[in-house]
């Protein structure tokens, strides 16, 4: 096989084995397509014509001192700043380029399709990082943030519905919600509008018609049933939230009866709220599930249990205050949540990691929380949180982070809550201030 050029098939593998003198260099070069193996080709000749890996080095440097100048912070803390940019490399990692460089791609139908002026995206890990990763693009990257969008669009007309999950033209399917949406409806808001609205608005509203992960009951009863649905209160509460954020569009598109239809939608949350706890809860033939366990991590949550999902009201904080007793009691069950002891009942759940009392920043569902204390009228303990989250639970070490880093969203909270604020409820336009983490801190918009 030693003359081998060619080879085609499944799971190929390749080794090879060069014999070199002392400071002898071997050159290697790799075009990759989802659509052609010509395309790998034309990829591989237009984006290193040469082989001058000096220039390819110092390419990628300057692209990545580009990238990384969009925000700049001081700070006599060498240490701070090294976590700073890392989470910032990390924030830009992903959605990837899908697209060859003549814009073809494979879409979601398994044809090839081919975008102008633009890049196809891939890899939108959106329960993730709706909440902080894509906000940041739309404040430090216009451009990318609006092609996200359009890449969006164009998955939904290949395949009838925006995406979940989506990795290389595949709905995996996993997570839940549809948070293609609030993605949307966040960069609408802040004004950027270079696609089709009206079908991005097509796409939302469609997303949120269909009967499958629990939504028929959802839609017919107000909450999704613990016995007729897996992870039923995660997902009445994220459908509830998505639903507001149609709602706002449906608004500004002069789109009144739509309105009205999902921003009743989305004070549904309040129908998985139990008074008696303070805490949201499942049902299950239309009574609270007994018996009642908030430290459990169970089925009726995602990658969570009741602690750490009873405050995912972002689009009506406000109103989940009111459920609780006022400011005050607010306030008392946020101290609770971070002083709460340290245990989790129920099923292994690897990913419920980096705990203050039951708040798992390892793990998106309590990634807004610190901030909420804002809304109670109690500002500096949404500081002192967020300083001992940013200086606690990052470091500048390979386990530098205190959980997944999921496409971003973790790395994503470091830099906007560094930087002193956050969006708490992403499509408001709203950013809710922290606690400053550097002496200066410069964004170039």
């Amino acid at each position: 096989l030693e003359d081998l050029t060619q080879a085609k098939g499944k799971e190929l593998k390749a080794y090879v084995e060069y014999k070199t003198e002392v400071e002898e260099e071997i050159l290697v070069k790799v075009g990759i397509s989802h659509t052609s193996l010509k395309g790998a080709e034309q990829n591989l000749k237009t984006e290193i014509p040469n082989w001058d890996f000096e220039s390819i080095k110092v390419q990628a440097e300057e692209e990545w001192e580009k990238e990384l100048s969009k925000v700049l912070v001081e700070s006599k803390n060498e240490e701070d700043k090294i976590i700073f940019y890392t989470a910032l490399y990390h924030a830009l990692l992903n959605p990837n380029t899908l697209s060859d460089v003549d814009g073809s791609y494979i879409g979601m139908d398994n044809n090839i399709h081919s975008v102008e002026n633009g890049e196809m995206y891939t890899i939108f890990s959106l329960w993730d990082t709706f909440r902080a990763t894509h906000p940041l693009f739309t404040i430090i990257d216009k451009e990318r943030a609006n092609g996200m969008v359009k890449a969006l669009i164009a998955k939904y007309e290949e395949s009838g519905l925006l995406p979940v999950w989506e990795l290389a033209s595949n709905e995996t399917g996993t997570m839940i919600g549809y948070h293609s949406i609030p993605v949307i409806a966040d960069v609408y808001f802040k004004g950027i509008r270079d696609y089709d609205v009206e079908k991005a608005y097509e796409a939302m509203k469609k997303s949120a018609m269909q009967d499958h992960h629990g939504l028929k009951f959802y839609k017919e009863m107000g909450y999704i049933p613990a016995d007729l649905e897996n992870e039923s209160v995660s997902k009445t509460l994220e459908y509830a939230y998505d639903d507001w954020c149609i709602a706002q569009m449906a608004k500004d598109l002069g789109k009144e009866e739509d309105y009205n239809y999902f921003i009743e939608r989305a004070k549904f949350y309040a129908n998985v709220f139990d008074p008696s706890t303070s805490l949201m809860r499942a049902k299950k033939n239309g009574k609270w599930f007994e018996p009642f366990d908030p430290y459990s991590v169970s089925g009726d949550y995602t990658e969570a249990n009741a602690w750490q999902y009873s405050f995912f009201v972002p689009q009506d904080v406000n109103g989940l205050i009111r459920l609780m007793g006022g400011d005050n009691k607010f306030i008392s069950k946020l101290d609770e949540l971070f002083n709460a002891e340290e245990i989790l009942t129920g099923r292994e759940q690897s990913d419920i990691t980096g705990l203050i009392g039951q708040y798992a920043h390892g793990n998106e569902p309590s990634h807004h929380m610190a901030y909420l204390y804002n809304y109670a009228g109690a500002p500096w303990k949404t500081q002192e949180k967020v300083h001992q989250i940013l200086s606690s639970l990052y470091s500048d070490q390979p386990d530098g982070l205190a959980g997944n880093e999921d496409c971003g969203q973790m790395s994503a909270w470091y830099v906007l809550s560094a930087s002193g604020f956050y969006p708490v409820c992403p499509g408001d336009n709203k950013y809710i201030i922290g606690s400053p983490f550097f002496d200066k801190v410069e964004i170039n918009i």
